[in-house]
């Protein structure tokens, strides 16, 4: 199953129709023109919250997915102090967490690694595990991006730093424990909620 958000709407790709949720379309994939007919209309369309496409050969279907997009990396961290806090950044008013895009030749991990330091001034924080990845859509310049952002759980035993890096475009650094995060669920991105509730709630 893959789950691509366009803003805080998303296009769900799995085996079978997903009755779970509401949709506001469901689609059985059988030809690669109607399916890109169907991405174009939901980014037009805002009023769409989201599109459910299955069919049995999810891997063929996520390649001919992927092929409508110029397709770009990224990767951040979900990094837990030993008080039990979760590290938060404020970014263009949403909540948020730490990351970027990987530079060429860079691996995920050293990526993730870096984009926490320099977003949150801390250091000595180690990867404990990957978690599960996020996609999400972005037009710039009138081309259609899909971004993947590889994430790690992170370990840090240091001084809780709270100065925004204001270079970054932060501007609030905030240590969160998991009752707090889960009230102000509506100032995070979907994505962002999907990851963090797999990742911490377990849900």
């Amino acid at each position: 199953m893959y789950k691509v958000h366009f803003e805080n709407r998303f296009i769900l790709i799995s085996a079978e129709p997903d009755r779970i949720q509401k949709y506001g379309l469901f689609y059985k994939f059988y030809d690669t023109n109607e399916l890109y007919k169907i991405i174009t209309d939901f980014q037009a369309d805002p009023k769409i919250s989201a599109v459910n496409i299955y069919g049995p050969d999810i891997k063929h279907i996520w390649k001919i997915f992927r092929i409508y997009f110029t397709e770009v990396n990224a990767a951040g961290g979900l990094v837990k102090h030993t008080s039990g806090r979760y590290l938060f950044i404020e970014k263009k008013g949403k909540l948020d967490l730490p990351k970027g895009h990987m530079e060429p030749g860079e691996e995920p991990e050293a990526c993730a690694l870096r984009e926490v330091k320099e977003e949150c001034g801390i250091e000595g924080h180690v990867i404990v595990k990957p978690l599960q990845p996020s996609y999400h859509t972005y037009t710039w310049e009138g081309i259609s991006y899909l971004k993947k952002t590889n994430w790690f759980l992170m370990r840090y035993d240091g001084k809780m730093v709270t100065e925004p890096q204001v270079k970054e475009g932060i501007t609030k650094v905030e240590w969160l424990l998991p009752d707090e995060i889960s009230k102000i669920k509506s100032t995070a991105w979907l994505s962002l909620m999907d990851m963090i509730n797999i990742s911490i709630f377990k849900t």
